[in-house]
């Protein structure tokens, strides 16, 4: 992975990225899951990523590695809080109001202080996470184990999404928790609306409504 930063880096049009692990199971987890990466890029424009993806280079060398590749195209809706200092995700003025799929990235840096405590209660209330009606997948990502930490869930609409974190006593205790110990030094919440999928996570497409052949 550190490998590929000094290729990402010069990526034409792309204007944010992120080389991400993932940790083991569902939701937020500190061991990691050495057998799936995620990598996360804001594009200028479809034409650009299309490019990335179409030329081979670092993702060329990725695919021929992975037994499985999954490929999500969102548009942001709308973003809140920071990552690395900023915000990444503009809000995207296409939103299709018949698409009801909905993604969310929930992203946060723990402080160092706080770290017994949040890994201590947060993994437990999110338990049942995999559990709720309407959601299609979740994993938890990040750019440093422990430290640096994020989830990226998939739903069938956003009332899925709402009846596990507004309903979910452990989610709600967890929001006020993390209200009272601020275990953050940054954090971000995004949701975005999912609009292509390209190829399979478990032998499907989590998306199959959205199934594209590459660059049809």
């Amino acid at each position: 992975m550190q490998f590929a930063h000094k290729d990402l880096k010069k990526i034409e049009g792309q204007t944010f990225y992120k080389l991400m692990g993932s940790g083991k199971g569902d939701g937020f987890n500190p061991l990691p899951d050495f057998s799936v990466y995620a990598l996360l890029q804001v594009w200028e424009n479809e034409e650009a990523a299309n490019l990335f993806f179409r030329t081979g280079g670092v993702y060329a060398k990725y695919k021929q590695q992975a037994s499985e590749n999954w490929r999500l195209y969102l548009r942001n809706i709308r973003a809140v809080g920071v990552w690395s200092g900023n915000n990444p995700f503009l809000s995207h003025g296409e939103i299709d109001p018949l698409n009801p799929y909905l993604a969310v990235i929930t992203r946060a840096t723990i402080k160092t202080g706080k770290l017994y405590k949040f890994w201590n209660y947060v993994p437990a209330s999110q338990q049942l996470l995999k559990e709720n009606a309407g959601l299609i997948y979740t994993k938890g990502i990040g750019e440093v184990p422990v430290i640096q930490m994020a989830t990226f869930s998939l739903w069938e609409n956003e009332q899925a999404m709402k009846n596990y974190a507004y309903n979910s006593q452990g989610h709600m205790v967890a929001i006020k928790k993390t209200r009272e110990l601020k275990w953050y030094k940054e954090e971000l919440f995004s949701r975005f609306q999912p609009y292509r999928s390209i190829g399979t996570w478990f032998g499907n497409n989590p998306l199959a409504e959205f199934e594209l052949l590459e660059f049809q």
